[in-house]
């Protein structure tokens, strides 16, 4: 790799793996030590292709989420199974995955901008603006969906559909049109735990003795011809465990099995 070679973004790679090996190394105890990061699915991320994959998942923090996915998609591509044990494999990272996040916190502090060269794509949110829903939604700049384009032709994208970190909010129809118009394999992820561990931005600890747990399930099955908008945002509310139906009653079973992993994620103080 010349030290001068750039991504499709301008960004000179030499500098971006550095700063994914140095940044790696710093948030590696986060999910394997203070706390434990259980995972499943990893050898789905073995077999997708170079290009053209669209990770969609909840979201419980700014940062911490998608820190936590580097990690595991790294060690995955490295043979380890469901583990993130040994940070050797951010040695050679792979280069080409990128996060849809919102301009106005990327552009918050040095280390938001550092953390944007890593891999962010920057979009403007039509809905919101400094922390509040705004009742005018502005029109989606092209040069985002452009930008999100163009990474997907490049490598991997990681998006969150909802678009904010509170649970069980809509699932935005902009990600139901990226996936409609540029037909990636769409691979969902479940995440838990990671706001009990760490404040809302996710750069600061809350609590040590947390398991996090990190889902990720097959590719979903979508009729690019048929399907409309609106049965594609169903299909990802259903996939990333954020539809509606989720929060009627849950069976006594599971809520017996919820009770055994609140145990384990008990933070003895």
């Amino acid at each position: 790799m010349g030290l001068l070679k750039r991504n499709p973004f301008g960004h000179i790679l030499f500098i971006k793996k550095w700063l994914i090996r140095i940044l790696g190394c710093l948030t590696h105890r986060r999910y394997r030590g203070f706390n434990e990061l259980q995972i499943e699915g990893s050898e789905i991320i073995k077999n997708l292709p170079e290009s053209n994959v669209l990770f969609i998942s909840n979201h419980q923090t700014y940062f911490a989420d998608v820190v936590a996915m580097f990690h595991v998609f790294n060690a995955s591509l490295s043979g380890r199974t469901d583990s993130i044990k040994n940070v050797g494999y951010l040695w050679q990272p792979k280069m080409n995955v990128y996060y849809v996040a919102a301009k106005e916190t990327m552009r918050a502090g040095l280390l938001p901008r550092i953390l944007a060269y890593v891999g962010a794509i920057s979009v403007e949110r039509t809905w919101r603006a400094k922390g509040v829903d705004v009742t005018e939604k502005r029109d989606v700049n092209p040069n985002d969906t452009e930008n999100i384009k163009l990474a997907l032709a490049d490598g991997w994208v990681i998006t969150f559909p909802q678009g904010t970190t509170k649970s069980f909010k809509p699932v935005r129809k902009g990600t139901a049109h990226i996936i409609k118009d540029h037909r990636p394999i769409v691979v969902p992820i479940v995440i838990d735990g990671f706001r009990r561990s760490f404040d809302k931005k996710g750069l600061r600890m809350k609590k040590k003795g947390i398991l996090q747990s990190f889902i990720i399930k097959e590719p979903l099955e979508i009729d690019y011809e048929n399907d409309s908008i609106e049965d594609i945002v169903e299909k990802v509310e259903y996939a990333i465990e954020q539809h509606p139906s989720f929060l009627k009653v849950i069976p006594a079973e599971e809520l017996d099995e919820q009770e055994k992993l609140n145990a384990l994620r008990k933070w003895d103080l």
